[in-house]
């Protein structure tokens, strides 16, 4: 029934509201004059006039109050509040006729009496249908989950009203370390205090705990995770404040938690002196705009308000999409950046250069790469020929157009690399670096960074795929470490160490201390609920399979090659010192390296890789 009541169209839907309340507006005032006569009031004489004036009232009122376009499943506080303001007017206005028409056997009581009655069965018909029609949302019987909620405040209070429409969770409590808080309810459920959860886990059999903490600090909520950690208990988390804004929370907010609490730090703060510096009213190009870091730097690009941002990409879809992502941006926040999308490879020099001529560039971000590390070692000729010679097009052709910055997108695998993809990397930085001693017109700097979590590729959404799958999760080597960033944190350092650049500087990052991958896994696995099965829990639910380094991998990857980082203007940013090629000793090799690229020599390519980048060691897994 409740189904096909809501196949109705809107128009009907409309009209049974607008009859409903104009037969409670005719039954409030016969309880009216009822309750004020104590007996049962059957209209005569003037009182006709009162039953007709209450709906001829009242439908306008709440028309203007929008009460009409409230759907009903959702009816919260808000469309409450309306609804009294609604009734409050209509009371006044009924008021005000009754004294002026002095009607005979028609008390002025009644302009109180009838309102407040009227407004009882109004506010009981909204609520008697959201309670039916939120039986759409049910789960089946013994398929919803045991639920606490992490956080008394408010952001938990909206979740708990959430529960009650959806009824996909049973919310058994609050959790909150206010001693103010602890022992009290809200809205009849219990708040306990931190140390209770696992009692409470084995008596009550619950299954999730939702961190409601959109503003809580990144310490804070390390600190509950870590102490929630142990426990067989899926941890989801609610969106930050910006997303909460709207002030409605629907179970669908609910998510997965967040790569920065996988990661277990807090993120790099940005210094937004440097962030808009060199962006805002200037024309800004970002190569791989359609790749991870490359969209993420354009969306924080576009936000410090530069006159045009081009985007370009080889890749269509990934273009399409980053370009469609901006415009909605840009449209609703108002902001009058023009969005070019340029589809093209980094191979082709002289689109490179028509794009540069005709557009005029003041800084361009060049994270367009090829970065897997066994796909680059399988295909050496098209890494090379991609990630280093790219890189000169586009540097060249930003020379050849005045293009005052060049910023480029780097990795810790170009230190000391034992693959392709490393060692390639590496020769775009000395590409750069040779350019930057010969160029007077373009500033060229390189930015050098760790893994970054959840993009294209990395580790944290091929686990979650595996967990999905009931595993195992697959981890190369049980030692195996990387440096980790999120995403947002990278195309910061990137457009901060950008401003900062003098000239050839190789910019790392302080990024704290390496993960452990196996680590990480597993903090994956009993934040998702779930116990990891190895030989001290051979019953537990998924397991850590160890798989082997792959070809060009190694353990452990650095941030330098030489030793003593120069300290920058941001205290988290550093400059190394790293060793160039000057530009007639490098040419030469370049010359020879594209020939072999293009001829796919994996032999040639490797022995020049070896000979020009320090610490190149095609097949060392280790150090």
């Amino acid at each position: 029934m409740q189904r096909k009541v809501l196949a109705w169209p809107r128009a009907v839907k409309r009209l049974v509201v607008l009859a409903l309340d104009v037969v409670l507006a005719l039954v409030a005032t016969w309880i009216a004059f009822s309750l004020r006569y104590s007996t049962l009031n059957w209209p005569s004489g003037a009182q006709w006039f009162v039953y007709g004036l209450a709906p001829v009232l009242a439908l306008p009122i709440f028309v203007k109050f929008g009460l009409y376009r409230a759907i009903f499943r959702y009816t919260g506080q808000a469309a409450l509040t309306a609804t009294a303001q609604a009734v409050g007017v209509y009371a006044v206005l009924l008021t005000a006729v009754l004294l002026w028409q002095q009607w005979e056997g028609v008390p002025r009581t009644l302009g109180v009496l009838q309102p407040l009655i009227f407004l009882l069965l109004v506010g009981a018909s909204r609520a008697t249908a959201r309670f039916w029609l939120a039986g759409l949302d049910q789960a089946p019987a013994g398929t919803a989950g045991r639920l606490l909620i992490y956080g008394a405040g408010t952001a938990g209070a909206q979740t708990a009203s959430a529960l009650n429409i959806s009824n996909q969770f049973v919310l058994l409590g609050f959790i909150d370390d206010d001693p103010g808080k602890v022992g009290r309810s809200i809205n009849g459920v219990p708040v306990f205090a931190p140390l209770q959860v696992p009692a409470l886990l084995t008596r009550q059999g619950v299954t999730d705990i939702l961190l409601a903490l959109p503003s809580a600090t990144r310490e804070r909520r390390n600190a509950i995770l870590e102490s929630l950690r142990a426990l067989p208990v899926h941890i989801r988390t609610l969106p930050g404040l910006a997303d909460l804004a709207s002030g409605r929370v629907t179970v669908s907010d609910f998510h997965e938690l967040d790569v920065e609490d996988l990661l277990g730090r807090a993120p790099v703060p940005p210094d937004a002196a440097l962030l808009a510096r060199d962006l805002a009213g200037q024309v800004v190009l970002v190569s791989g705009a359609g790749g991870s870091i490359g969209g993420e730097l354009t969306r924080q690009i576009v936000r410090e308000g530069p006159r045009q941002l081009l985007l370009l990409d080889h890749n269509e879809f990934g273009l399409y999409s980053i370009h469609q992502e901006l415009h909605n941006i840009c449209r609703n926040q108002g902001l009058p950046v023009q969005l070019v999308a340029l589809l093209g490879s980094v191979a082709n020099y002289s689109r490179l250069l028509s794009i540069c001529t005709d557009y005029q560039p003041t800084t361009i971000y060049h994270a367009a790469a090829y970065k897997h590390v066994p796909m680059v070692e399988d295909n050496p000729g098209e890494g090379v020929l991609n990630n280093v010679f790219g890189t000169l097009n586009l540097a060249r052709a930003a020379i050849e157009s005045g293009v005052k910055r060049f910023v480029l997108i780097s990795t810790d695998k170009a230190v000391r690399p034992t693959n392709v993809m490393g060692a390639s990397k590496r020769m775009a930085e000395l590409v750069l670096q040779a350019l930057a001693v010969e160029s007077t017109k373009t500033c060229f700097t390189m930015v050098r960074f760790g893994n970054v979590l959840d993009s294209s590729g990395s580790v944290v959404p091929l686990f979650r795929r595996q967990l999905a799958a009931g595993g195992p999760l697959t981890v190369t080597h049980a030692d195996v470490t990387r440096y980790f960033m999120t995403i947002p944190e990278a195309a910061q350092l990137v457009l901060q160490a950008g401003a900062m650049a003098a000239g050839g500087d190789v910019f790392v990052l302080d990024m704290g201390e390496p993960v452990k991958i196996m680590a990480l896994a597993r903090r994956m696995v009993q934040l998702s609920g779930c116990t990891v099965r190895d030989a001290a829990c051979p019953d537990g639910d998924i397991e850590i399979a160890i798989t082997g380094l792959r070809p060009g991998e190694k353990l452990y990857e650095e941030l330098l090659i030489g030793n003593a980082p120069e300290p920058t203007a941001h205290p988290r940013i550093m400059k190394a010192l790293e060793a160039l090629l000057p530009w007639t000793q490098l040419a030469a090799a370049l010359q020879m390296l594209e020939a072999a690229a293009a001829n796919g020599d994996r032999v040639a390519i490797k022995a020049l890789l070896q000979k020009h980048v320090q610490g190149y060691q095609p097949g060392n897994t280790h150090e």
